[in-house]
């Protein structure tokens, strides 16, 4: 199964759930990510029960915090 993670090629044997591609592409602090796939932000509360498949371009994204002057 070939997906695009965070712009890079990916496969992987069969389809996974976003909590278990989380560790299989080791992904920087798993509990802050937010993550897109096919376009759309998936809650977290779903990445458990929600599976990727062939083809699928899955974004971790990682939002820092700023201060202002």
């Amino acid at each position: 199964m070939k997906l695009t993670v965070n712009g890079e090629p990916l496969e992987i044997e069969h389809p996974i759930s976003l909590e278990e591609l989380l560790v299989v592409a080791k992904a920087e602090q798993p509990e802050y990510v937010t993550v897109e796939l096919n376009g759309e932000f998936v809650d977290h509360a779903g990445f458990a029960s929600t599976r990727v498949q062939d083809g699928d371009t899955v974004e971790f994204l990682y939002f820092m915090g700023g201060g202002a002057r």
